[in-house]
């Protein structure tokens, strides 16, 4: 631990698994005080138990992304705890195969609300606690964000309006001169239970030709670890990348650079 976040409150959505808890957990070990939050409150609980235990500053609440109470209440609660805020990863998200002739407008809709309205929520939420003391917002996008996929239509739309989202944020906190940062994160495929879960749905052999298809469009040839993708929104989080907002970092093994 070098201390590249010491005195830094950090809240991480959907901080249970994944991602999520990759970066909550490098955060964590950097010296910020982290507040993970999630739907699944036992397996956030047991988490932020686990660090805890550790040594490391980690809390937990229990919180829909979709809620707009809840978002007030949660950043008004770690505010009032611990007299600021400092950076708010929005990493909460859904992803479901439904191709657009199978995809209803009920799933359509669903997957709008967590990736993209609860990016906006905890977007805006984020600038009413930091403007006023500067801080650093990291998005979570895909690079199912950048390019299209005839399997997941839903999830496209929704990183991809995550992505300009962002850059807009960016742009008027920069105007307005309330030094907040607000980056993307753009993941390619990672070992997490979002993309397990997603393959996992299809039927065997269909899931397994779909993830050997996968491997072989990667040119690094494997499945992205969740601290790999974790050290760069450490990165984003921290005083290191001051001078970077409005940006989009792919980490995907070079899946999109062909």
């Amino acid at each position: 631990m070098s201390g590249r976040m010491k005195g830094k409150v950090v809240v991480v959505t959907g901080g249970a698994s994944g991602i999520g808890l990759a970066s909550a957990e490098v955060c964590a070990a950097e010296g910020a005080v982290v507040v993970i939050t999630d739907v699944n409150a036992a397996s956030g609980d047991a988490e932020s138990k686990r660090m805890a235990a550790a040594g490391l500053a980690v809390e937990f609440r229990q919180h829909d992304v979709t809620s707009e109470a809840d978002w007030r209440r949660v950043v008004d609660d770690v505010v009032q705890r611990h007299g600021h805020l400092d950076v708010v990863v929005n990493n909460a998200g859904i992803a479901v195969i439904a191709p657009v002739e199978q995809e209803t407008l009920e799933g359509w809709r669903r997957t709008q609300a967590v990736n993209m309205e609860g990016v906006f929520l905890g977007t805006r939420e984020a600038i009413r606690a930091m403007k006023a003391r500067g801080g650093s917002i990291v998005n979570i996008s895909s690079i199912e964000g950048l390019v299209g996929d005839p399997l997941i239509p839903a999830y496209n739309a929704s990183k991809g309006g995550v992505r300009l989202f962002t850059k807009s944020a960016a742009l008027e906190c920069a105007q307005r001169g309330y030094g907040i940062r607000v980056n993307s994160v753009h993941p390619g495929y990672v070992g997490t239970p979002l993309v397990a879960n997603a393959i996992g749905a299809l039927p065997a052999e269909q899931a397994a030709v779909l993830q050997q298809d996968l491997l072989g469009r990667i040119p690094l040839g494997r499945l992205a670890e969740p601290r790999e993708v974790a050290q760069c929104v450490l990165f984003l989080a921290s005083d290191e990348s001051s001078y970077v907002t409005g940006a989009e970092l792919v980490v995907d093994g070079g899946y999109t650079a062909r």
